[in-house]
C-alpha cells in the first residue's frame, strides 16, 4: 500500500474533526454533542454503504459482511476499537477516575 492510500483514513478522520469544529463555530448555539451525533450518523451511513456485499454468494471478501447483522457486529467492533484508541476515551473527570 502506498503512502497516499495509508494517509487517506487519517485525512478522513481529520476532515471530520475539522468539519465538526467549523459547524460548531458557525452555529455557536448548537450543542457540540448534537453536531457530533450528526457527524457520527453520516459516518455510519458511509461505512455501511462501503461494506455492501457484491452480490456473489461465493465471494470470500464479502462473506464476513454478507448480512446486515454481520455488518452491524463489525461496525460495533470497529467503533469500540476506535473509541479505545482515542485520546479522549478516558477523561480526568470520569466518575471512575482515581483520585490521589
Amino acid at each position: 500500500m502506498n503512502d497516499e492510500h495509508e494517509a487517506a483514513p487519517d485525512k478522513a478522520s481529520q476532515g471530520a474533526v475539522e468539519l465538526g469544529n467549523s459547524i460548531a463555530e458557525a452555529h455557536e448555539e448548537t450543542d457540540t454533542r448534537d453536531i457530533a451525533d450528526g457527524l457520527l450518523a453520516g459516518a455510519i451511513q458511509y461505512w455501511l454503504y462501503s461494506r455492501q456485499p457484491c452480490g456473489d454468494p461465493q465471494c470470500d471478501d464479502c462473506a464476513p459482511l454478507c448480512t446486515a447483522e454481520l455488518r452491524l457486529e463489525e461496525l460495533k467492533r470497529a467503533c469500540d476499537e476506535l473509541a479505545r484508541e482515542s485520546e479522549y476515551f478516558h477523561s480526568p473527570t470520569d466518575f471512575d477516575a482515581g483520585r490521589a
